[in-house]
């Protein structure tokens, strides 16, 4: 349906999904049929179905906001000034991004030290097994070098992400 009213700068269309039950998730038969009803108001012009996968998709959109705002520690602006908080902000997503790229380069291989297969990392853990990696800085014979513990269990992941990343 498209509504329109003067009070609108543009008609607002509202997308509605309908759904019948006749049984239950464990098997069991109802006598009576549920109904579950939703109804997306939207000004997007694609398809029914499309925007109700849009919408559904909404909850991702969410879970990635909040990983950068905790994971970040980007709950509170450290200014006034919206200059400022601007920068902070446009930081923050371009190390946001690089630890996203890590995180998905890190699970290209089966190297990774975990227990479970997973199709993402969150943010939090590739800082902790990553970029929280123990290494000591070495300068010797006029060379500065990152020397690693022998037994770091993330050490192939790290130098392979590092292969990646500078090639």
């Amino acid at each position: 349906m498209t509504w329109t009213d003067k009070k609108l700068k543009r008609p607002i269309r509202a997308v509605y999904q309908v759904i019948e039950r006749t049984v239950e998730a464990d098997g069991q038969l109802l006598l009576v049929p549920q109904i579950e009803v939703q109804v997306f108001f939207t000004t997007l012009t694609c398809s029914p179905w499309q925007v109700i996968r849009l919408y559904r998709d909404h909850a991702t959109s969410e879970q990635f906001h909040s990983e950068l705002k905790t994971d970040l520690n980007l709950e509170r602006l450290p200014s006034g000034k919206f200059a400022t908080n601007d920068l902070v902000l446009c930081a923050g997503l371009v190390a946001y991004n690089l630890l996203r790229a890590i995180g998905q380069i890190s699970l290209q291989e089966p190297d990774a030290p975990v227990k479970t297969k997973v199709s993402r990392r969150r943010v939090r853990t590739v800082i902790e097994n990553l970029i929280w990696l123990a290494s000591r800085m070495v300068e010797h014979a006029r060379q500065t070098k990152l020397r690693f513990g022998t037994h770091s269990p993330w050490f192939q992941t790290f130098q392979r992400i590092y292969g990646v990343l500078s090639g």
